[in-house]
């Protein structure tokens, strides 16, 4: 017996951006547009996919539920768990680590009342991800907010 629950469904503007996005590609070769459905799925559903929303990537690109699952297990781009209001993505390569990354974690932790790793902060403003390079080793240690970077954040002032 198939379960009475709601499925997640995505919003008429979702789908439209979808379609227009899928048609840049041949029509068996929709799969290639996953990284961009992904993206939108996140944004409709309240900053992660949940199991039933990469499902529901899957069934709108034609693939199997398995090869949604790979691509957002792989990237940290994809929140797999609820996050909070903003997610804070700190860079913990070679680096950062040397220019002082786990001092910044740490601090950032102790001020959002996050830990990385872990849920959100009680308020549900902040979830701290560390993540693999953020291509920015020049201006190491480094935060990104959305696709915004902070930079240079070794100091107590910065």
């Amino acid at each position: 017996m198939e379960s009475t629950a709601l499925k997640p469904q995505f919003s008429e503007a979702a789908k439209a951006e979808i379609e227009r996005i899928c048609k840049q590609y041949p029509d068996d070769r929709r799969k290639s547009a996953m990284l961009p459905v992904l993206h939108i799925a996140q944004a409709e559903f309240g900053g992660w996919v949940s199991p039933e929303v990469q499902d529901l990537v899957a069934d709108v690109l034609g693939i199997k539920p398995i090869e949604v699952y790979e691509v957002s297990s792989f990237y940290t781009m994809f929140n797999l768990k609820p996050v909070g209001k903003h997610v804070l993505e700190i860079c913990r390569t070679g680096p950062c680590m040397l220019r002082g990354s786990d001092e910044l974690t740490a601090h950032l932790e102790r001020i959002t009342g996050a830990k990385v790793g872990g849920p959100a902060s009680e308020d549900g403003l902040f979830t701290l991800k560390e993540v693999e390079c953020l291509a920015a080793c020049g201006f190491a240690p480094i935060v990104q907010v959305r696709e915004q970077y902070y930079e240079q954040l070794d100091t107590p002032e910065a």
